[in-house]
């Protein structure tokens, strides 16, 4: 619990006014609780020595006066507090999705996409219940104890005792429920992460499940998730309906022992008749308190642990991240790229061995490779995707881990090899990294991108929704969207990643016609398994198993007869065949 107010102290803090004047309506109307027993005391007392109506109006009008005076402020203490809990919420949510968006690639690695929703949903709302009711009712339950123990201890200590001689049995079951309920809410929180997990994997896979007949296998192995998930949580709803039950049995007995002892007291004459009746009003206003004091206890205890998968989350620190004092990048930048003596690795598994290249700037060149070469590897330390492990990527002379990797990307064009599409439309996506792009545009890159055509031919046109991750559209249009996209940033460097995999070669040779243009000047990079994309390319490096095993123009690695004289050949046998 230490830990979790420790995590959410700088929210508090941030609040600190309101949740002042939220505090101070919360003691204002506890203070009114307390004295409405007191005045029934003595309204009682006096009016047992002497019955006059004045004295009962005077009395009366004070209880209402009170009670309204009770009401008033806890309306102002429920809306504070109850809204600096939807604030923090808010400011939490805010900073759990800019660390998530800040995040490096390995961090995606280790987490599962249903894993991190559940937490910034499931999690955050039981966060919030912890901070909202949870503190307010902790506050309140805890101050008006304390009050009404004090007016009842300087009324009459011994029956006061005796009224509290069950709350040490209380505290000891408060604090064993609590940790049994700690323990199987952060149990069912992590199986909601595992059901989250299952679910949003069936369907991104949906294809695949179908295409395999796997829809009844995937239905029993979530049916038996949600098994597990439903069973935990009859576990924890077992030990919490026998905790109220239990704290309820623990205050009938201090009402019973109230009215044995107090009433024996009376009959004696030890005790006032507004006495024993304040005793008894107090122990009828602590019923709630001592009641939501277990349903507090629960909810502290699920939001602590839901706070603790939060802030797991929130101390990620990505593992590529701008300089303490960032380099300013090179206007106009030139784009000149090198690779000195890179090496990257993946845990065990080296993916660059001692890379050396050198791209000028302006100059189109293309990387070839087996899968698994490190292709992609490579230029993703362009834009810092990944840092290497060993070795400098120098842009125009200087190391990229210098500039600020937002700056960095902002003067990069990137075609990833798995083409990603927002669930909006296809201007949008096309638009989508550069503030007020006109339509004119966004029909200029589409039209570089050989996606004009197709966008003229859909219903809505460039309005048209492409579904979550462009679903309605074929791979080859995907990819020319992402082309496009790249296209309209401008971009000095621009890196196609295996971006015409799946389009026919005429239309790789209408897109690459119309890069031409757009290519003149900056600085490219193509990989591709076709030779038709690369053989433009001023020059061409061929990776094998993390290193460049040969390199030069089109004719040069012909004449060598390597791996890219064999691709070569392979692929013209394969159109010949094609052909008849």
């Amino acid at each position: 619990m230490r830990e979790a107010i420790g995590a959410v102290w700088p929210y508090f803090r941030r609040y600190r006014r309101a949740l002042a004047i939220g505090l101070g309506a919360l003691v204002v109307k506890d203070a009114c609780a307390v004295a409405l027993p007191l005045l029934i005391r003595e309204g009682v007392d006096s009016l047992t020595l002497g019955f006059a109506l004045d004295k009962l109006l005077l009395f009366a009008a004070l209880l209402v006066a009170v009670a309204a005076l009770k009401g008033i402020f806890q309306y102002w203490m429920r809306v504070i507090l109850i809204g600096c809990s939807r604030d923090i919420e808010y400011d939490l949510r805010n900073d759990l999705f800019a660390r998530l968006t800040g995040l490096s690639q390995d961090f995606y690695a280790r987490f599962r996409t249903g894993d991190i929703m559940a937490r910034a949903t499931n999690d955050l709302n039981a966060v919030r219940m912890m901070l909202g009711p949870g503190v307010m009712y902790w506050t309140e339950t805890a101050l008006l104890f304390l009050l009404a123990v004090i007016a009842m201890l300087s009324v009459d200590w011994p029956l006061t005792l005796m009224a509290l001689a069950p709350a040490p049995l209380v505290s000891v079951a408060v604090l064993f429920f609590g940790r049994a309920i700690h323990a199987r809410f952060e149990r069912i929180q992590s199986m909601f992460s595992d059901l989250s997990s299952r679910v949003q994997e069936n369907l991104s896979g949906v294809r695949i499940i179908r295409a395999y007949a796997q829809e009844q296998a995937e239905l029993e192995r979530f049916e038996q998730l949600n098994r597990d998930y439903i069973a935990q949580n009859i576990r924890l709803a077992k030990i919490s309906g026998l905790f109220m039950p239990l704290l309820q049995a623990l205050i009938g007995l201090t009402f019973l022992v109230v009215l044995w002892a107090g009433g024996y007291r009376l009959l004696r004459g030890e005790i006032t008749l507004g006495t024993f009746l304040m005793f008894n009003t107090f122990m009828g206003l602590l019923v709630w308190p001592m009641v939501a004091f277990g349903w507090v206890v629960n909810l502290m205890q699920r939001g602590s642990a839901s706070l603790k998968r939060i802030n797991a989350i929130l101390k990620e620190q990505p593992s590529i991240a701008a300089p303490a004092r960032p380099r300013p990048l090179p206007r106009p930048l030139a784009g000149w790229v090198e690779l000195r003596g890179v090496h990257l690795r993946f845990g065990a598994f080296e993916a660059l061995r001692g890379v050396d290249l050198e791209i000028p700037a302006g100059a189109v060149v293309a990387i070839v490779g087996h899968t698994g070469s490190g292709k992609t590897s490579l230029v993703n330390l362009v834009p810092r995707l990944a840092d290497p492990t060993a070795g400098q990527v120098l842009l125009d002379g200087i190391d990229v881990r210098e500039f600020d990797p937002r700056e960095l990307r902002e003067a990069i064009g990137i075609v990833p090899q798995e083409t990603f599409l927002f669930s909006t439309t296809i201007a949008d996506n096309i638009a989508f990294g550069v503030k007020d792009a006109t339509e004119e545009q966004v029909r200029r890159a589409a039209e570089i991108a050989g996606l004009a055509g197709d966008i003229a031919g859909f219903p809505a046109g460039y309005q048209t929704m492409v579904g979550e991750r462009g679903i309605t559209l074929s791979g080859g249009q995907k990819q020319r969207a992402a082309i496009a996209r790249a296209i309209l940033r401008d971009p000095r460097i621009l890196i196609l990643d295996d971006a015409l995999s799946s389009v026919d070669t005429v239309t790789e040779e209408r897109i690459l016609n119309g890069l031409a243009k757009v290519m003149r000047g900056r600085t490219t990079i193509l990989i591709s398994h076709r030779v038709s994309t690369l053989r433009g390319a001023g020059r061409i490096f061929v990776l094998e198993a993390g290193r460049i095993a040969e390199a030069g123009t089109h004719a040069e690695l012909l004449a060598r007869g390597g791996y890219y004289a064999d691709l070569y050949r392979k692929q013209l046998l394969e159109e010949e065949l094609e052909a008849i």
